[in-house]
C-alpha cells in the first residue's frame, strides 16, 4: 500500500494560511484522517506537539521521505467549528476551482490586527458590612473623596472608570489608597464594538395568516424530527416572507441553535435588522462592508463566543463562526450579489446548503420573483416549494400596472424622460401629498444597440442575446464569437437613431427637477451612497416623509416598505433585457416585478407605470401582470431550446495574462486540451477560446473558453482534469486562470 501524506495547517489565522507542513499519516490512521481532521503533530526543533487541521491529501510526498515526520494521532478534543469551516473550504475548493488557501481565506474569519476595545473599570471587594464600617471611619476622618466613591458604590459595586474620574472627581491617589488598603480594585475589561447604534423597544410578535401558519407548523414538524430540509419560498411582494423567516428562527432559538440571515444588498440592513431587533433584541448582529475593521472583528468574536445568535449580512455573513448553526436564511435569494466575483467564484445559496448539510441545518430561501435554477429544484423535488400567494396586509392589494411604449411616444413627438401617462400621475400624486419612486434600470445596459425608432435590438442570430459594442466599430457575441459590424442605420426601419442605450440618475434628477421644481427629491446610486450611513439615512428620510420623489437603481426596489409610496415609474425597462448574458431577460422581469411590488403596500392604492421599446416581451408582460408562473414556463424553455443553465450546466474558463501573445497561448492550449479530453465522450459542448466582453483591463488581457454538459459533476471532474494538465506546464506560471460555473454575469 502506497503511503499516504497530509498537509496540515498548525494555527488556523490568516497570518498562518501560507504555512502548510506536510507529515506523513501512520498506516493504522490512513482510513481515519479526511479533510477537516483535527490532528496532534511534533512541530519545530524539539517536536513539541501541537494541534492543527488537514487541508489536503497526497500520495507524493512534496520533499525527502526521511524529512517528513508523522502525525502523532487525531486530536480527541472533537469536532470544533473550525473542523466544519476547514470542510466547507475543501467542499467550496472541489465544487468551484481554486487553491486550498484561496477557499481557507474565504471561509475563515479574519485575524485582523485590530487592537481590542477595553474599558477600566472600579471594581468594590467588601461586603455591604464592611463598606459601612470603612465609610464610617471615613466620614470621622473628614475624607469626603473617599466618601463619594464608598456612598455610590454601597449601591453600585461596579463603576466605570470615566464615571468615577469625571462625574464623581476622585483622584488616582485616593483610588491608589483604597486599592493598597484592599477595598477595591482597579480593572481592564474587553468591550464589544456594537454596530447597531438604535435603541429599539421590543415588539410583539405579528398573528400569522392562515398560509403562513401552515408553512411554519410543516417547518416545525421537519426540524424537531431532525428532518432538516432546503424549502423555496416564493411570496408575492409584500405577502410576509420576512415574518416566516422570524417565526422560523424562533423555532430554531428555541432548540438552542442559531440562524444566519443573508440579505443582498447593504441598502438593505436598516430596515432588515430594525425589524429582526424588534422581534429578538440584543441577540442580533449584522456584518458588512461598510463596518469598520474593529466593528467586523468584534461580530465574528461575538458569535464564536454565544453573544449572539442571529447574524444578518450580505454573502460573506455566512460564514459567521456559530458553534450550534440551525438555519440559514437567503432572502431574495436571486440576486447574483450571492455570487463571488473573486476567486474562488462560490455561489451563497449551494453553498449554504452544503454548510447547513454538514452542521445538521435547514435552509429558507425567499423571493418573489426566484431563480430559475431554484424554482426548478422545487419543481423537481429537490427543495420544498412553499407558495404566498396574498399579501400580508389585508388593505393591502396588488398595484395597477401600466405599460408604455416608448416608440408610440417617440411618434407624438414627446422625447423626455416621461411618458404622458407617467408625468401625468405625478403631477396626481404630489397634488395629494403622496411618495413617488422612479427605477432607473441600468444593470447591464453598457454596449447594447438598439432603435429609438422602432425598438429594434442588434442580436445574435445564434445565441440570442444582444451583440456587445467595441471599439473600432465591431458588435460581437460573447457566447459564441459572432461579428458584425456596427450599423449606421437601423437594419429594420431605416431610422438613423440607432446606438448605445444609457441614462444616468444624475440626468433623471435634473429632468425631474425642471418638471416639477416644486418637488423635493432624493437620489440613491452609487454617488449618493459613499458615506457610512448613508443608506440608512436616505431610506429614513424618505420613510419620514422628508422627500416626495426618491430617484435610484435596483438598490432602491428590493424589500423596502414605505406605505406612503402610490407610484413607481420604470424608466427605462429596456436596459437589461439586452444585456449580453442569456439571464437578461429572467434579471428583467425580476427587477420590474420587485419594483412593482414597492407601489401599494399601506392603505392607499398603487400605480405603476413601466416604459419600454418592446411592451410585447413576454419578461414585461408577464412582470406586468405579477405572474411568475407563466414567465418560468417561457423560460425555463427557452433555456432548453438553447441549452443554457439550469437545463445544461456551465463552466467558464477564464485566462488572464499581462502578455497578450502568453495568454492566447494559454488559452488555445486549454482548449486543444479541452476538445482532446472530450472528443470520446458524450454531451460535452467547448466554445471558445475567445477574446472576453472587456478584453484588456489594469493591463492583463482576457480569454474565456466556454464548456457545457448537463451534468454538474462531468463540469467539475474536467476542471480536475485542466488543473492536472496545467501542473507542469511552464506557460500557467505567467498566466492566472480561474473557473466560473453557471457565470452569473457576462465575460
Amino acid at each position: 500500500m502506497s503511503k499516504l501524506y497530509a498537509d496540515i495547517i498548525i494555527n488556523i489565522s490568516h497570518e498562518a494560511l501560507d504555512k502548510v507542513f506536510q507529515y506523513e499519516v501512520p498506516l493504522p490512521l490512513c482510513g481515519e484522517i479526511f479533510v477537516g481532521t483535527r490532528v496532534v503533530v511534533p512541530f519545530g526543533r524539539w517536536n513539541k506537539e501541537q494541534s492543527g487541521y488537514v487541508v489536503g491529501l497526497s500520495e507524493t510526498p512534496d520533499y525527502e521521505e526521511e524529512k517528513i515526520k508523522q502525525i502523532i494521532r487525531i486530536s480527541t478534543e472533537g469536532t470544533s467549528l473550525e473542523a466544519k469551516l476547514v470542510q466547507l473550504a475543501y467542499w467550496i475548493r472541489e465544487n468551484y476551482g481554486s487553491t486550498m488557501i484561496q477557499a481557507l481565506r474565504t471561509v475563515l474569519p479574519a485575524a485582523q490586527k485590530v487592537e481590542r476595545k477595553q474599558e477600566k473599570i472600579v471594581r468594590l471587594l467588601l461586603s455591604k458590612e464592611e463598606t459601612e464600617r470603612v465609610l464610617e471611619t471615613a466620614r470621622k476622618k473628614n475624607r469626603k473623596a473617599q466618601v463619594r466613591l464608598l456612598e455610590e458604590m454601597k449601591e453600585q459595586t461596579v463603576l466605570s472608570w470615566e464615571m468615577v474620574a469625571k462625574k464623581l472627581k476622585i483622584s488616582k491617589s485616593t483610588l491608589d489608597r483604597l486599592k493598597e488598603q484592599g477595598i477595591l480594585e482597579i480593572q481592564k475589561r474587553n468591550l464589544y464594538r456594537n454596530p447597531i447604534s438604535f435603541s429599539i423597544s421590543k415588539e410583539i410578535p405579528k398573528k400569522l395568516n392562515m398560509e403562513q401558519q401552515r408553512l411554519i407548523d410543516m417547518f416545525a414538524h421537519d426540524f424537531l424530527n431532525k428532518n432538516y430540509k432546503t424549502y423555496l419560498l416564493h411570496g408575492v411582494t409584500g405577502s410576509g416572507k420576512t415574518e416566516v423567516y422570524m417565526a422560523a428562527i424562533e423555532t430554531v432559538l428555541a432548540q438552542g441553535k442559531q440562524a444566519i440571515v443573508l440579505i443582498p444588498e447593504i441598502a438593505l440592513t436598516y430596515q432588515t435588522v430594525k425589524r429582526f431587533y424588534q422581534r429578538f433584541g440584543n441577540r442580533v448582529s449584522i456584518m458588512n462592508s461598510r463596518l469598520s475593521k474593529g466593528e467586523r472583528y468584534d461580530q465574528m468574536l461575538r458569535a464564536r463566543d454565544g453573544e449572539v445568535d442571529i447574524m444578518i449580512g450580505p454573502r460573506s455573513a455566512l460564514f459567521t463562526p456559530f458553534q450550534n448553526l440551525g438555519l440559514i436564511v437567503i432572502d431574495e435569494e436571486h440576486e447574483n450579489s450571492y455570487k463571488s466575483e473573486s476567486i474562488p467564484k462560490y455561489h451563497a445559496r449551494e453553498t449554504a446548503i452544503a454548510r447547513a448539510g454538514m452542521e445538521g441545518a435547514s435552509v429558507i430561501l425567499g423571493s418573489a420573483t426566484p431563480s430559475i435554477e431554484s424554482y426548478q429544484k422545487a419543481v423537481t423535488g429537490e427543495f420544498v416549494l412553499w407558495e404566498l400567494t396574498k399579501r400580508a396586509n389585508p388593505g393591502s392589494r396588488m398595484a395597477n400596472v401600466y405599460i408604455e411604449d416608448l416608440r408610440e411616444e417617440l411618434k407624438s413627438g414627446n422625447r423626455s424622460l416621461f411618458s404622458r401617462r407617467l408625468k401625468a400621475m405625478m403631477e396626481d400624486r404630489l397634488e395629494k401629498g403622496q411618495q413617488i419612486m422612479l427605477f432607473l434600470n441600468r444593470r447591464g445596459y453598457a454596449g447594447f444597440v438598439s432603435c429609438r425608432s422602432c425598438g429594434h435590438v442588434m442580436k445574435c442570430p445564434h445565441c440570442d442575446v444582444s451583440l456587445t459594442a467595441h471599439r473600432g466599430g465591431r458588435l460581437v457575441c460573447h457566447y459564441c464569437g459572432y461579428q458584425v459590424p456596427m450599423p449606421k442605420v437601423c437594419p429594420e426601419c431605416q431610422s438613423p437613431y440607432i446606438g448605445t442605450f444609457g441614462t444616468g440618475t444624475q440626468k433623471v434628477e435634473v429632468m425631474v427637477n425642471k418638471e416639477f421644481p416644486q418637488a423635493k427629491v432624493l437620489r440613491m446610486d452609487m454617488d449618493t451612497t459613499r458615506k457610512k450611513n448613508s443608506y440608512e439615512e436616505i431610506l429614513s428620510a424618505f420613510s419620514n416623509g422628508e422627500a416626495d420623489i426618491l430617484i435610484g437603481t435596483q438598490m432602491i426596489v428590493k424589500g423596502h416598505d414605505f406605505s406612503n409610496t402610490t407610484l413607481v415609474g420604470i424608466l427605462a425597462a429596456d436596459m437589461s433585457l439586452y444585456a449580453n448574458d442569456f439571464r437578461a431577460s429572467e434579471r428583467t422581469f425580476q427587477l420590474l416585478t420587485q419594483a412593482a411590488g414597492r407601489a401599494g403596500r399601506g392603505a392607499l392604492a398603487g400605480d405603476v407605470v413601466i416604459q419600454t421599446y418592446h411592451p410585447e416581451h413576454y419578461s414585461i408582460v408577464t412582470a406586468a401582470a405579477q405572474d411568475y408562473h407563466q414567465f418560468y414556463e417561457q423560460e425555463i424553455a427557452y433555456r432548453e431550446f438553447l441549452q443554457y443553465p439550469p437545463v445544461y450546466q456551465m463552466m467558464v474558463v477564464f485566462i488572464g495574462c499581462d502578455q497578450l501573445d502568453i495568454g492566447q497561448a494559454a488559452a488555445n492550449m486549454l482548449g486543444k486540451e479541452l476538445r482532446r479530453q472530450t472528443a470520446d465522450l458524450d454531451g460535452y459542448w467547448v466554445i471558445g477560446p475567445s477574446q472576453a466582453t472587456i478584453t484588456k483591463v489594469k493591463d492583463v488581457y482576457r480569454h474565456v473558453i466556454y464548456v457545457k454538459h448537463k451534468d454538474y459533476e462531468a463540469l467539475t471532474r474536467m476542471k480536475d482534469l485542466l488543473e492536472h494538465y496545467m501542473e507542469d506546464k511552464g506557460i500557467f506560471e505567467k498566466a492566472v486562470v480561474a473557473f466560473d460555473f453557471n457565470p452569473m454575469i457576462g465575460y
